[in-house]
């Protein structure tokens, strides 16, 4: 950026705007939105930042501490220009997306909608819209953009980009064509798309993606909010997780964490989140063995809240499983061929998974391993232990999502 100063110099203002780099100075306040981050030397009175600096930089979410509260953080200057490398102009997304046009529109959730969009390059991107009404927004914005611009694994949704202009708040990532697997698994046509070929693809890519956030990658993750809408299937049906505005990160050598606000999804939180508040890698493993179980039988377990059935799939599962009539409850559309031992050895993981000790459950590395081979022995698993929304602490703030 040297050379730009010589450009600026003695001019009473700049812009330079790129595709991913947006750089601006002036002689008077030219941004209109709330400062998210306060640089060094910004006067806490002044409302303004110096003249030659950003605007706004977001702030880089950081460890949780033992007892599970976040702790300070100063921005240090390589994860500045990691989130500077990224900036997307505003007019580059308006005229990505047809100024956010409702026919662009993939869909919207809690914090805001998300459209498809393609930029100058040809590249299609998805671009997530948080609502301007929204304060969590700016939490979940802050949590994503920090935890995902560090990770790079083919079965994450990667992150494009951010853009902070005009008091929008957007996150740009890749475009996955397939969408969610909710929308395709719980569809009673479209998940005759899913053969057992491509179910045991997707079991497999969820689990290498949460080895990669838990054990593999620079950071320790804690996703906290798995379930199959937060899981995108690319043009050949490769699983991506997506959505980290829940996300924690912990410390190396830190096994556990708790909170008094415990927010997730109902019929994914391991029970000991629900009731406790305590959080983990084993509390992602509980979602997970729970994805696991919907996928092998294409049923929600979410149905057990908006029907009158009066057991849980993993109730149910369990059922059929000490009965020897487990494979029962495979999804009635897989009727190609199958491996009726791979069927087995995916229910089986994933009754681990739902152990209701998080001591029981086992590391997603080794989940890996006994999927993908035969001659890994697994240990018999006890019955899982389910609460759902109406067996909750009354002593936390419970948020559904």
């Amino acid at each position: 950026m040297d050379y730009l100063a010589n450009l600026f110099t003695d001019s009473i203002g700049a812009r330079f705007v790129g595709m991913r780099c947006s750089y601006r100075y002036d002689t008077v306040p030219f941004f209109d939105g709330p400062l998210m981050v306060r640089l060094p030397g910004t006067s806490a009175d002044s409302g303004a930042p110096p003249a030659s600096a950003p605007a706004v930089v977001p702030n880089v979410f950081t460890p949780v501490t033992a007892a599970g509260k976040d702790t300070g953080y100063s921005t240090g200057a390589a994860d500045i220009d990691s989130v500077d490398s990224m900036l997307i102009d505003i007019l580059t997304l308006r005229a990505a997306t047809s100024d956010f046009a409702e026919i662009n529109k993939l869909g919207e959730g809690g914090f805001g909608a998300v459209y498809k969009g393609s930029l100058p390059n040809g590249e299609e991107i998805a671009v997530k819209r948080l609502s301007k009404s929204s304060t969590q927004g700016v939490e979940e914005l802050k949590n994503e953009l920090a935890v995902v611009a560090k990770l790079k694994h083919k079965n994450l949704v990667r992150l494009v980009g951010v853009c902070l202009e005009q008091q929008e708040r957007l996150l740009v990532y890749e475009f996955v064509p397939n969408g969610s697997l909710d929308k395709i698994l719980f569809d009673s046509e479209k998940r005759e798309q899913l053969d057992w070929g491509k179910r045991y693809k997707i079991i497999n890519g969820i689990a290498r993606g949460l080895q990669y956030l838990h054990e593999d990658s620079q950071l320790k993750v804690v996703h906290r909010d798995l379930k199959a809408s937060n899981v995108l299937l690319d043009t050949t049906m490769n699983p991506k997780i997506s959505d980290f505005g829940l996300a924690k990160l912990f410390e190396p050598d830190q096994s556990q964490a708790v909170t008094s606000h415990v927010v997730g999804t109902y019929g994914y939180m391991a029970p000991e989140y629900v009731m406790g508040g305590n959080y983990s890698v084993k509390s992602d493993a509980f979602s997970f063995g729970v994805m696991v179980l919907e996928i092998v039988s294409g049923r929600n377990n979410n149905d057990y809240y908006d029907s009158q059935q009066s057991d849980d799939l993993l109730t149910t599962v369990w059922e059929h499983w000490t009965a020897g009539t487990v494979l029962s409850v495979m999804d009635p559309c897989i009727s190609s061929s199958f491996s009726e031992s791979d069927v087995l050895r995916c229910i089986h993981v994933g009754l681990l998974c739902v152990q209701g000790n998080p001591a029981d459950r086992s590391l997603m590395s080794s989940v890996v391993m006994m999927l993908g081979s035969d001659t890994v022995s697994l240990s018999a698993p006890s019955k899982p232990t389910f609460h759902g929304r109406n067996s909750v602490g009354t002593n936390l703030g419970i948020t559904s999502i």
